[in-house]
């Protein structure tokens, strides 16, 4: 036989192999919630071969000889679960899987490249060891991430990460359920970002990123971005009450609207639909009653059209209103002129409002290609009294401000994603399309008194600003140890900025884009080590303002990200998580809201380390424990004037965790924020703290009984700073002193929980 005819002959006998090889296919459900599970891995033991189930709870082996099989799944804080599947020849065998709930154990947490840098698994851990109380505690999830309130609860936090105060979200993206948070072009800050119509109770997950590295996440990840998932089903229905200190109580409600209707097994007519609502109410720890009050109100429904196809519908409306006592000067306090948790103008305060609708729709094709699409909208409104620097510039009605704005935000969401395999080798492939369009009516900076009259207007206009990207993303495992994860997006904006205080309305328009590139690589050394490298580049948008006013200017300042760490199991209940990080911006030009002016900065630069560390100590007791350092620096400034006011330079988060099987959990955790500078010379400093809180819970089959300390050791701090020039009355200067806003003394709320 010649050569040619061999080869020919192998050719047919290897074709007619593959012809004959099998495949196996499944399905994940959680059992307490008959919804599927996403990121189960489900291994072939034996065999080296492993794979994570999608969106849809589903798995899928391809290219088996005909043989009997064991498939072992696995998830954090399910039983793993082992059984049997025979694979025939030519044929196809599918198998559904059901996971019950089981006490977290890190022992079961593996390092492998199916889960490259997942640092959303501390996040999962975090909420099934401390269940989430407040709309803060959920952003405190985060490791390292740290926040500060300084208007009464009903203005959004102060975030800081990463050498950055990132004021209400400039660097930082978040969403809730693929709806953005952030709100470009906001009357009182760029990338505004207020959290609170999110229901703590109904929190399912949160992942998150450090940097600047994937592809799909665009305006405002530079720092890093959070999503936030909601729950899609209840496992039962629930009324929780709560109350505290400081006039402080909470109604909590969710109603399973169909009763768990459907199951694992009927799929395709497979529904859940509730309805939850939440009201708080609370006069808080100042000296002038806040009297704050937030109405929280969402529904969801989902349902499978088909075994491969699930169509989400939510939406929900929030309202809230509050008096502040803004943020006092130390001068003040050391003069006797008012107490540590006083105010010099009482009348400070707001009201907000925000409204989001979402329909979401996912189908697996026959060939494991994910299809996403979602459409949101939000109608959004805020009014905003402040005041920062009380008499300097009218000494006699004084400095108060309103900040006001009503918007509509919509946009779209999709993508396309398939996985192919040549040989040993894995490609997962991304495509997407985002849309989002802000449209505000009168936003407006108004001098005023007293709340109630308008002395002038600064600013007033309308805004109409578009942002659409693309982005191409490659996922390439080469082996159980080796990934590539490389992408590339494209983000256009329009900006346009009517200027309602000339006559007539002055009309300015501006368009600019930009390309970011990312490539990540995964190492895994074995199970208990790998190291990794990210390097990507990203960027914030400017207010619209910004960019109108400035021609020619760089309106979308890039950033360029690196970290280098590594994710470890020395020892089977231990976790630990470190990375070295660079991240450089480029100048850029910044609205100030308050003031209605343009500031621009220097070129920056920031560089630090990050140490998370997650032991189990015994069966029932955790403790975790983050580090994080950072040196920002402006490159543009001369050396001693390069200070960053108000960038963390070193947090520490941490604490312990008890989850007993006979139904008591708790936790008892530290956060501290060390000195930093509060100016650009270090000559003023926001000094640091050290807060201890406590949590316990009982929870029993019918009920859950609940207490929440905040401030345990009735430690008197500071929880906001600002350098700030001002004028008290009757003073001849001005002084530039540390302002602040008190933080929460002690504070404990009991709470009880019904379930039915």
């Amino acid at each position: 036989m010649n050569k040619a005819a061999f080869a020919l002959l192998f050719l047919l006998m290897s074709l007619q192999a593959v012809a004959h090889l099998g495949n196996l296919a499944g399905t994940v459900y959680d059992q307490t919630t008959h919804q599927p599970l996403r990121g189960v891995t489900v291994q072939l033991t034996g065999l080296g071969k492993a794979t994570l189930t999608n969106e849809l709870g589903q798995f899928r082996f391809e290219g088996l000889v005909a043989a009997t099989y064991k498939l072992e799944c696995s998830h954090l804080g399910f039983q793993a679960q082992v059984i049997t599947a025979a694979v025939q020849h030519d044929q196809t065998t599918t198998v559904q899987i059901t996971l019950t709930s089981a006490p977290v154990t890190l022992r079961e947490v593996v390092v492998s490249s199916l889960r490259a840098h997942e640092q959303q698994l501390i996040s999962s851990l975090a909420i099934k060891l401390r269940p989430v109380t407040n709309s803060q505690e959920i952003l405190r999830l985060v490791p390292g991430l740290f926040i500060g309130q300084h208007a009464g609860g009903g203005k959004a936090e102060q975030i800081f990460l990463r050498g950055f105060d990132l004021d209400h979200g400039t660097d930082i993206r978040l969403t809730v359920d693929g709806i953005p948070v952030n709100m470009v072009s906001h009357a009182h800050g760029q990338g505004y970002a207020d959290l609170h119509f999110v229901i703590p109770e109904l929190v399912e997950g949160v992942d998150f990123k450090k940097g600047p590295y994937h592809s799909d996440k665009g305006n405002f990840a530079t720092a890093g971005w959070v999503d936030f998932q909601t729950r899609t089903t209840l496992d039962r229905s629930f009324v929780k009450l709560e109350g505290g200190q400081f006039d402080t109580f909470r109604v909590v409600a969710g109603l399973d609207l169909l009763g768990g209707k459907g199951g694992a097994t009927r799929q395709t007519n497979k529904e859940s639909a509730y309805l939850a609502s939440e009201y708080t109410y609370s006069n808080s720890y100042f000296d002038n009653p806040q009297h704050f009050n937030r109405l929280n109100i969402v529904g969801k429904y989902h349902r499978h059209l088909t075994p491969n196809t699930y169509l989400t519908l939510s939406g929900s409306t929030f309202r809230s209103r509050w008096n502040h006592s803004g943020q006092i000067p130390d001068r003040a306090v050391t003069q006797g002129l008012i107490g540590f948790f006083g105010s010099i103008d009482p009348t400070e305060g707001g009201q907000t409002s925000r409204t989001n609708a979402s329909a979401e729709l996912m189908t697996v094709t026959p060939r494991n290609h994910i299809l996403k699409n979602q459409v949101f909208y939000s109608n959004y409104a805020l009014t905003l009294y402040s005041n920062f620097t009380f008499f300097l510039e009218d000494s006699l009605h004084g400095d108060q401000i309103r900040q006001l704005e009503a918007r509509n935000l919509f946009g779209y969401t999709g993508s396309y994603t398939r996985t192919d395999f040549l040989g040993s080798t894995r490609f997962t492939s991304s495509a997407g399309a985002q849309y989002r369009q802000d449209i505000t009516h009168q936003t407006e900076l108004a001098h005023t008194k007293n709340r109630t009259e308008t002395l002038e207007q600064r600013q007033f206009g309308n805004i109409n600003e578009v942002n659409a990207g693309l982005y191409v993303d490659e996922q390439i495992e080469f082996s159980d140890r080796l990934m590539v994860h490389a992408g590339v997006r494209a983000d256009y904006f329009r900006n346009q900025y009517e200027d309602l205080l000339v006559q007539p309305a002055g009309l300015k328009r501006a368009q600019v884009a930009i390309v970011s590139p990312k490539l990540n690589l995964y190492y895994t050394v074995n199970p208990r080590l790998q190291l990794y490298l990210n390097t990507g580049k990203g960027f914030h948008s400017n207010d619209t303002r910004v960019v109108v006013a400035q021609p020619g200017r760089r309106s979308l300042p890039p950033a360029l990200g690196s970290d280098l760490g590594l994710i470890a199991k020395p020892f089977p209940k231990l976790l630990v998580q470190t990375a070295l990080w660079y991240l450089w911006l480029q100048q850029e030009f910044v609205y100030v809201g308050d003031a209605g002016v343009i500031e621009p900065s220097g070129r920056s630069r920031r560089q630090g380390l990050d140490v998370s560390l997650r032991y189990q100590l015994t069966r029932h007791l955790y403790a975790d424990v983050d580090l994080n350092t950072a040196s920002p620096r402006n490159l543009d400034a001369e050396n001693g004037a390069d200070y960053i006011p108000l960038a963390p330079v070193f947090t520490s988060a941490g604490g312990l965790s008890l989850k007993m099987s006979d139904g008591l959990s708790g936790s008892i955790r530290y956060r501290y924020l060390s000195d930093r500078p509060a100016t650009e010379t270090n000559s003023i400093v926001a000094k640091g703290y050290f807060i201890t809180d406590l949590q316990a819970n009982y929870n029993r089959p019918g009920y859950n009984l609940g207490l929440s300390v905040q401030n345990l050791f009735n430690t008197r701090w500071k929880e906001t700073q600002f350098a700030t020039e001002s004028r008290l009355q009757g003073e001849s200067a001005p002084v530039n002193e540390i302002h602040f806003t008190p933080g929460t003394p002690f504070f404990a709320r009991l709470s009880v929980t019904f379930f039915f």
